[in-house]
């Protein structure tokens, strides 16, 4: 039997999918609408708040988290809507994708620890 990459893939794929149908709405609700409709303070969203969150280790574990499954779900989901088009280019396609996803990754990896 030959062995395959395919479970890695999937279950990165699904925990993007699970990151992007939870948490992601969560965070667009309270950026995008709660701040700035009044339903949170004015400052929950404050420099010094966020700061303190990203500077946090468990903030950057998360936030990286979200980050990398969010990615790695939107390039398995490229590469198939790709080869749905019509466009087989295997190994081509399936780097390219996976391949912005990994260095997206490493660049946000860098970012936090950064901070």
């Amino acid at each position: 039997m030959a062995k395959s990459n395919k479970p890695i893939v999937w279950s990165l794929f699904a925990g993007g999918g699970m990151i992007a149908a939870f948490v992601l709405p969560a965070m667009i609700f309270i950026t995008g609408l709660a701040v700035p409709m009044g339903l949170l303070l004015e400052n929950a969203l404050a420099y010094d708040r966020m700061l303190a969150l990203v500077g946090n280790p468990i903030g950057k574990l998360v936030l990286f988290g979200v980050i990398f499954l969010s990615l790695w779900h939107a390039a398995h989901r490229l590469r198939m809507t790709l080869h749905d088009l019509g466009i087989r280019s295997g190994r081509v396609a399936m780097l390219a994708c996976y391949g912005v996803a990994g260095l997206a990754s490493i660049a946000a990896a860098v970012v936090l620890l950064s901070i």
